[in-house]
């Protein structure tokens, strides 16, 4: 085989060339795929096991499909039996799988004290606690037995609005338990 035959071999294994010469003239099918690309495996035909979720950002509720392989999110795609999105999935949903795997992802919860200058790194179980203890002292503070003579048993230190990623059923449970603390003022904007 001499130079001119590699040449040759090389030009008709470009993807224009075989898009032009062959029987795929749109490039949608065989032009447009390599040697490489039959070489490659999806991520989802490795997962152990798939599980649906729903897109985080909006309001509109899009099924996804979450695939796990090792435990370790692998792929999230647009889940086809969801009535909502019927698999599709806008920019950020598709890109959703940063929010679990991105090595810029935040560990840590970031806390600057009150008239401090700096922030520092908290663990969550700390922040939790810190959460928690100011429910209850604010609940204290402005806990209220009579109004006008009248029992009401309220706070109107603390109070709930959830987002609109929510799904029912987490807000119901968000109304519960503030309830159950004493706040009167619980607000959503569930839509999913």
């Amino acid at each position: 085989m001499g130079i001119g035959d590699g040449l040759s071999k090389t030009f008709l294994s470009w993807p224009v060339v075989r898009q032009l010469t062959g029987p795929d003239p749109l490039g949608r099918g065989p032009a447009a795929r390599s040697r490489h690309t039959e070489e490659l495996t999806a991520r989802t035909e490795t997962a152990d096991r798939v599980a649906r979720s729903v897109c985080p950002y909006c309001a509109v509720g899009c099924g996804q499909r979450v695939y796990v392989k090792d435990e370790q999110v692998v792929q999230i795609e647009g889940d086809p039996d969801s009535p909502v999105s019927r698999g599709r999935l806008c920019p950020k949903g598709s890109a959703s799988k940063n929010l679990v795997t991105s090595s810029l992802r935040e560990t840590k919860v970031r806390y600057r004290r009150p008239y401090g200058t700096e922030w520092e790194d908290l663990e969550l179980d700390v922040a939790m606690e810190m959460i928690a203890d100011r429910v209850v002292k604010a609940r204290n503070d402005s806990w209220q037995d009579l109004d006008d003579d009248k029992t009401v048993r309220r706070t109107l230190g603390i109070a709930s609005l959830g987002g609109a990623t929510l799904d029912n059923e987490e807000n119901y449970l968000i109304k519960k338990l503030f309830t159950a603390m004493g706040a009167i003022q619980i607000e959503n904007q569930a839509r999913i």
